[in-house]
């Protein structure tokens, strides 16, 4: 069990981890603790280390001391003979300085204290409260070997340690007792000199102690709950990832996460010896375990980090090509000036190198020195800052085929390198650094929340940072309606003929409800494309809202059940000029969003008030067939085009009256609407005509376990912001799914198992599939699935649910964890009420779902 710095620091910290080995001790195991110095102490250890005056040194001396005495105070112990020992010999080597052992071999002896005092401090806390604790020296079991290339700062500052089990160690603390504590960072070379592991040098040291050992697991406990899915401060959204293999959490820690030190995975792989990241706050949640891989056929994006301050180093000459020795040459100018170099690009006439500053020292002074002795072998050119974004995920190359809409969102970035690793593990951007902010949470929300390229194995990804930290709690949304109140009612529908969609109206005012409460907004449009069952389009009505139609069939559908009064808003897209007729018939409000429809057909739409529909150039969403926005989408005007289309407008006697844009649908941040907003309304300045502007839809529905809702209380606060900018723009938005995803399920039966492999991946049939809903085939859409028949019943298979339909995409889940089913088992799949049964068809001529309403 490895402790850090802050969790060492103060009497409260202790007494948790007095608990946390109390706990385990009382599981069986023998426990082995491994401390760093108190926070803070490492760094002023270094500092008395860089003074050259003796008596500065002792007044630092000193302070430690004091620092470590106030803690025993706090912990009512007297000095332990350990620690007198310890901080006697601290303050002699200030005394002393480095000119008896030389500067770097007093250093790191000097350094070594901050470890050896905690240990001797927790180790008198520990058994003063009961637990009787064995003080080690970690310099008598580990044992730095020499590697090749080091010099005598490394050897003394960085060293490594071997790692093979040995039991004579296992016996030696057998023998001593049950409880250990040790210290981290530090170890003795072959000459009997005191070394320090570098960076990251006391996780490292748990790691070690734990292949030595053969333990049965390492424990890091640290000040959050495990390794993420990105850095939760860039990305709240980010989740907790419960379950990794050893060269995946590798990536990851290489690759920005700062929770885990790289170095300290590579000792326990060949003894397999699990690790598992704790948060020492709150033990109760699950944390992060690291292990030896245990599935490969579910290839997945399990994260996405970023590292700053990359420095690309690009060398170009035509006399590389097939140059014998040319990158030996260009190589050993890096090695000369100590870089080193992380990743490579190589072309032709090009070779283009990444710098980490992690690694390296960089300033101007030693990439100009670079870049002069690189200049007499090939012309240099030095690119900064950049910034490295990567996707880390086992199977990455299984996983290209499907990264287009990745490749979409750097498409107008300059994207400066791009790295597919060797090892099937990564892949790695180099972009101009001061898009990343940015970019990085759109990439979390693609990859990762609106899950377009993962398993959705929830024994692998856990809660949000925001529900494990944030403020207040953060849950799915509420859609326990067919949980708890109506388990029963859908169970007896269930027993009948499947499969059935059915729709439980409360929910569907409540949230009409919901977004009533959007101040901002003047009026409300229903997208009556996600659902147009009569009762769902009367309770809207019945709650006010208008209607969005994109057809003459569902305006004729709405104006068949709703009032006369319910405003209606036409906005086809491609559609012949003869639904513009009909519509003009009707009091709907019509869209127009190319230049054709006024320039062949103009006269049609004489003296008319139109609203314009336009491409604000970028499109948003969970996956790209639901963005409706940018280059690649078929809808809107070009913003370019606007002019053309107001003189076309005027020479035809047209009106707008209103502008549109509806960039994409499932999209959570809350500032996209504003942003909208905002760029409709500076548009609308140009025009002089517009009364109101419509910001469109895409309100996104959470779906996964630990997903934060759209706020709709932050969502009115930007929309007034703006509004309060523009005024006299009356503003209008048309939500669909948000107002009935969640009030529709689909209710199928268990007809079969199938297992196939030598993995064994085990298939789950049911009684309908993409004929129904075909969101998973078409968007990569997750929707929660569970067998309702055994809801109370523990999960413990893992299933790819699957319909009867004669293709391979016919796919309703992935890597869902269920209880082992039954044939004629009732399985609910969940948030079926937007785009299911209107987008279903009678492929294989199966039967269509029936529809069922509960009020």
């Amino acid at each position: 069990m490895k402790f850090g710095g802050t969790s060492v620091a103060t009497l409260p910290r202790w007494q948790n981890i007095l608990e946390l080995v109390a706990s385990r001790r009382a599981e069986g195991a023998r426990v082995l603790v491994v401390v760093s110095a108190l926070s803070g102490i490492t760094d002023a250890l270094k500092q008395l280390c860089a003074q050259e005056d003796k008596g500065k040194r002792i007044e630092a001396a000193k302070a430690i001391e004091q620092r470590h005495y106030d803690l025993l105070g706090h912990m009512q112990l007297a000095v332990p003979d350990t620690l007198g020992a310890r901080l006697a010999e601290l303050a002699q080597l200030a005394v002393d300085g480095p000119s008896l052992l030389g500067e770097l071999a007093w250093s790191a002896r000097v350094q070594a204290h901050g470890e050896l005092m905690s240990s001797a401090l927790g180790s008198a806390f520990l058994t003063h409260s009961g637990l009787d604790t064995q003080w080690v020296d970690a310099r008598d079991c580990l044992a730095a070997i020499a590697l090749p290339n080091q010099n005598e700062r490394t050897k003394l500052l960085s060293a490594m340690v071997e790692t093979k089990p040995d039991p004579a160690l296992n016996a030696r603390l057998a023998a001593l007792g049950e409880v250990f504590i040790t210290q981290g960072f530090i170890a003795r070379e072959a000459q009997g000199r005191t070394v320090l592991l570098g960076r990251g040098g006391s996780d490292t040291s748990a790691s070690y102690f734990g292949a030595l050992l053969k333990a049965q697991r390492v424990e890091i406990w640290t000040d959050v709950a495990g390794m993420f899915t990105a850095n939760p401060r860039q990305v709240p959204s980010a989740r907790l990832l419960q379950r990794l293999d050893y060269e995946e959490a590798q990536e990851i820690a290489s690759t920005g996460a700062k929770v885990l030190h790289p170095r300290c995975l590579s000792p326990l792989r060949e003894p397999r010896v699990p690790l598992l990241i704790k948060d020492t706050n709150r033990p109760e949640l699950e944390g992060t375990l690291i292990g030896p891989e245990v599935r490969e056929h579910a290839p997945s994006v399990k994260a996405i980090s970023a590292r700053k301050g990359i420095t690309l180093v690009s060398m170009e000459s035509v006399g590389m090509w097939q140059q014998v020795g040319f990158l030996a040459d260009v190589f050993a100018q890096f090695k000369q000036h100590g870089l080193s170099v992380d990743m490579i690009g190589s072309a032709e006439t090009n070779v283009t190198v990444s710098l980490d500053p992690t690694e390296n020292l960089l300033d101007s002074d030693a990439l100009a020195a670079l870049a002069s002795d690189l200049a007499k072998v090939c012309r240099v050119k030095v690119i900064a800052p950049c910034a490295a974004i990567t996707l880390v995920g086992r199977g990455m190359r299984s996983m290209l085929h499907t990264l287009s809409s990745v490749l979409a969102e750097f498409g107008q970035l300059r994207v400066h390198m791009i790295s597919q690793s060797s090892n099937n593990l990564n892949l790695t951007f180099v972009v101009d650094e001061n898009v990343v902010d940015e970019l990085l949470p759109h990439l979390h929300e693609l990859l990762i929340t609106a899950g377009a390229l993962r398993t959705d194995d929830s024994a692998l990804f856990g809660p949000s940072w925001q529900a494990l930290y944030g403020t207040g709690e953060v849950v799915l949304p509420t859609a326990s309606w067919w949980r708890e109140e109506r388990r029963a009612d859908l169970l007896k529908i269930g027993a009948g003929a499947t499969p059935r969609y059915v729709y439980h109206l409360p929910t569907v005012r409540q949230q009409a409800r919901e977004l009533k409460t959007l101040g901002a907004v003047d009026r409300l449009h229903y997208a009556v494309k996600a659902n147009t069952h009569p009762a769902i389009l009367k309770a809207l009505a019945d709650e006010g809202f208008g209607f969005e139609c994109v057809s003459p069939g569902e305006l004729r559908a709405v104006m068949a059940v709703v009032p006369e009064s319910a405003p209606l808003l036409f906005t086809p897209n491609f559609a012949p000029r003869e639904d513009y007729e009909w519509a003009l018939a009707t009091r709907a409000t019509l869209s127009l969003d190319s230049l054709y429809q006024l320039e062949n057909w103009g006269e049609l739409f004489r003296g008319r008030e139109v609203v314009l529909r336009l491409d604000l150039g970028r499109g948003l969403g969970h996956h790209e067939k639901v963005r409706t926005g940018g280059s690649g989408s078929k809808f809107g005007l070009p913003v370019e085009q606007l002019d053309a289309f107001l003189r076309l407008a005027d020479a035809h006697g047209v009106t707008v009256r209103g502008l549109h844009a509806h960039l994409g649908s499932g999209i959570l941040d809350d500032s996209h609407w504003g942003e909208v907003y905002g760029q409709l309304a500076s548009l609308a300045e140009r025009i002089g005509s517009v009364t109101f502007l419509d910001i469109g839809g895409g309100l996104g529905v959470p779906s996964h376990p630990g997903e934060a809702r759209l706020d709709i209380a932050a969502l009115d606060k930007v929309l007034r912001e703006v509004k309060a900018a523009y005024p006299h723009y009356k503003l209008w938005m048309e939500p669909g799914r948000y107002l009935v995803a969640d009030a529709g399920v689909l209710i199928t039966k268990v007809t079969q198992t199938k297992g196939k492999g030598h993995g064994q991946i085990r298939y789950l049939g049911v009684d309908t599939g993409m004929n129904s809903l075909i969101r998973p085939a078409l968007y990569e859409a997750w929707h929660e699935i569970v067998n309702l028949t055994r809801l109370d019943e523990p999960a413990t298979s893992l299933f790819q649910v699957v319909g009867p339909i004669c293709e391979s995409g016919d796919v309703l889940g992935t890597d869902r964890r269920l209880p082992e089913p039954q044939e004629g088992d009732v399985v609910l799949v969940a948030q079926a009420g937007a785009y299911g049964k209107v987008m279903s068809s009678p492929y294989n001529l199966r039967d269509e779902a029936e529809e069922i309403i509960l009020e």
